[in-house]
């Protein structure tokens, strides 16, 4: 994990993460890849919502919310 953080941070190409992380980028893509796909951050983020919401540790005062909407073609709903 430490690897896919440090790529995500840093914003290095994942052919440039260092070795110091003991896998290739090869295999760290991989496991992001399929983290991703299995919603593994989606669920990790959620989680420390709660956990930061439960410690009255977020301020919502500077919260952005964007929508989109669009009439729909054709009478459908």
């Amino acid at each position: 994990m430490a690897a896919i953080v440090y790529v995500a941070t840093t914003g290095c190409a994942w052919r440039q993460l260092p070795p110091v992380f003991g896998a290739s980028w090869q295999t760290v893509h991989r496991r992001f890849t399929e983290w991703s796909a299995a919603r593994v951050w989606a669920n990790l983020y959620r989680i420390l919502l709660d956990e930061l919401g439960v410690r009255g540790e977020l301020d919502w005062s500077r919260c952005a919310v964007d929508s989109v909407s669009v009439r729909a073609v054709k009478g459908g709903t």
